[in-house]
């Protein structure tokens, strides 16, 4: 059920998407308010789940990560020992940055991002070493056209 806002929670909400590091003043004076009405709507958004873990945005290939692979699994695995493997599995190793389980003929979507090919092949080693997949193919990106986190608000 989606959460009940309004116009100025929205026009918040846009602001901390755009820049989460900005102050209360500047905040305040984008959505034409002062700061405490809206530290009370910002606080009563975290509290109600709407606004979640605050964090940065980092630059992965000024880091080295150069290569986004993103993976596609099919399983015959479906019982509950099996997802419970394989989540434990996705939730242990960082180079995964998204998972979602899907409809259709593919079971599994990750975005997996590591330094090249090679540090992918340990990735996908370690995987299949864990849990039985059926099949596997990884695709690799070749260029990011747009990324963001951000919701239509």
């Amino acid at each position: 059920m989606a959460a009940r806002i309004d116009a100025t929670d929205r026009k918040i909400l846009a602001a901390l998407q755009a820049d989460a590091g900005q102050s209360l003043d500047e905040i305040a004076k984008t959505v034409g308010s002062s700061k405490t009405p809206v530290w009370n709507r910002i606080r009563k958004m975290r509290d109600a789940g709407i606004i979640g873990q605050q964090t940065v945005l980092l630059d992965a290939e000024a880091l080295g990560f150069e290569a986004c692979f993103f993976v596609l699994i099919r399983t015959s695995e479906h019982d509950a020992d099996w997802q419970r493997r394989f989540l434990n599995a996705l939730k242990s190793r960082p180079e995964v940055q998204e998972a979602h389980r899907l409809a259709g003929d593919i079971d599994y979507i990750l975005k997996v991002r590591v330094q090249n090919a090679r540090a992918y092949d340990t990735f996908y080693q370690a995987l299949i070493s864990e849990v039985k997949v059926h099949n596997v193919t990884a695709l690799l990106s070749m260029e990011e056209i747009k990324s963001s986190v951000a919701l239509p608000l």
